[in-house]
């Protein structure tokens, strides 16, 4: 099965065209199958006699995986540069077998190091058209390997950097054994609860597709209202009541995918990323959307200053349906917030810069103050139009500050 698309992992096939003894010439289409995407016709690659059929009408099969067999002559094969069957198990019976010094060779980690070597290309068995190395693969993870990691605290993401020495490529015991002893030479400090709390947060989060989308928004307004107002509201607390108007407008962009349902939010209860030592704590802002700015100030400069002392509860960080974050606090003007694994969206903003913005008023250029809003989501829940009117409602928002 070829590598369809970029991101298609599997297809099925849906009309098979020849039988085993037929005579096919190259690139004849003999293979109709079915991606997530389209229909695609799979062809040959060379001149030569079915000899086996693996392919089944109806069954899905991964990239990579073995649909038949075509029997060739020598020529045929020297001409288009395929590899023959028997040089395929020859070299995977050879990386099965490799000495030591041969594995230790192989050994890869992400730093400038001389002594290591960079981890060799995959070889395409479809020309021009990357394939996996085979069906398990450096992606799988065997029973004893994945018991070592357990004992050692570590996670996949965590052994990327190793080319493993099994079987397709696999990485084994051994291999993560050489590259923890390899790694004992490296400075290194232990991570803080906090540090590993924030880092499995985002290993899960990260195994959705999150897009981001980015608007600049004009904040004089904003800051004039926040000028003339006591208390003083923070400007991330004008963000976090103007995003909640927004989603309870159209409450399904704050939805969660969980199997074919999407689960609407019950109420607008609102997280703020708050910056704590060697990590981020969220403390949750309950029905943001119905209460007014002034109502939510004494609220959330006490959530802020329990988060910062880290006073929270369990309840405090619990059942947010979305996060607000201002980077532009540390002089960022933009970034690419991630939303906790628990939620759909996280809503940021950069810092406010002076520029020259045209006025239609008085037709000139004048001096005013933008920032980068920046929203990330997840793409199966919302698609960047969705995303971009929520964009778009937050702004409008921030530019009538009287109605916050």
């Amino acid at each position: 099965m070829p590598q369809l698309g970029e991101s298609i992992a599997e297809a099925t096939v849906i009309r098979l065209g020849i039988s085993v003894g037929d005579t096919v010439r190259t690139d004849q289409e003999i293979i109709e199958v079915e991606t997530n995407k389209a229909v695609m016709g799979v062809t040959t690659l060379c001149d030569g006699v079915v000899s086996e059929l693996r392919a089944q009408e109806g069954v899905s099969y991964s990239v990579g995986t073995l649909l038949g067999l075509l029997n060739v002559t020598d020529e045929e094969i020297a001409r288009t540069g395929v590899e023959s069957l028997e040089g395929i198990e020859a070299k995977r019976g050879s990386s099965q077998t490799n000495s030591p010094a041969q594995a230790e060779a192989n050994l890869h980690f992400a730093l400038d190091d001389d002594a290591y070597e960079e981890a060799p290309a995959v070889v395409p068995s479809v020309k021009g058209l990357p394939v996996p190395t085979g069906v398990l693969g450096a992606h799988y993870i065997s029973p004893r390997m994945r018991a070592r990691m357990d004992d050692l605290g570590i996670r996949e993401a965590d052994i990327s950097a190793i080319v493993g020495t099994g079987a397709g490529g696999r990485v084994t015991v051994e291999d993560l054994e050489r590259f923890l002893d390899y790694l004992d030479a490296w400075p290194s400090s232990p991570a803080s609860p906090m540090r590993l709390a924030v880092a499995d947060a985002m290993r899960r989060s990260w195994t959705r597709p999150l897009a981001t989308v980015g608007l600049p928004v004009l904040l004089d307004r904003t800051l004039d209202h926040r000028r003339n107002h006591s208390p003083k509201p923070g400007l991330t607390l004008y963000l976090l009541r103007a995003f909640a108007l927004a989603l309870a407008e159209n409450p399904t962009t704050a939805g969660y995918l969980i199997g074919d349902k999407v689960v609407h939010p019950r109420s607008f209860d609102i997280g703020v990323a708050v910056q704590v030592e060697d990590g981020v704590v969220v403390p949750v802002m309950r029905k943001v959307d119905q209460k007014s700015l002034s109502e939510l100030v004494a609220e959330y400069d006490d959530l802020v200053d329990r988060a910062r002392r880290r006073r929270l509860s369990e309840k405090d960080c619990s059942g947010g349906i979305a996060t607000v974050t201002n980077f532009g606090t540390f002089g960022l003007t933009t970034g690419t917030p991630i939303p906790l694994p628990n939620e759909t969206l996280i809503l940021g903003i950069g810092a406010g810069v002076k520029k020259p913005v045209w006025s239609k008023q008085v037709e000139a250029f004048l001096p005013a103050t933008e920032a980068d809003l920046l929203l990330t989501f997840d793409h199966r829940v919302v698609d960047g139009g969705g995303a971009g009117v929520l964009l778009n409602r937050v702004s409008g928002f921030l530019q009538q500050p009287d109605k916050l």
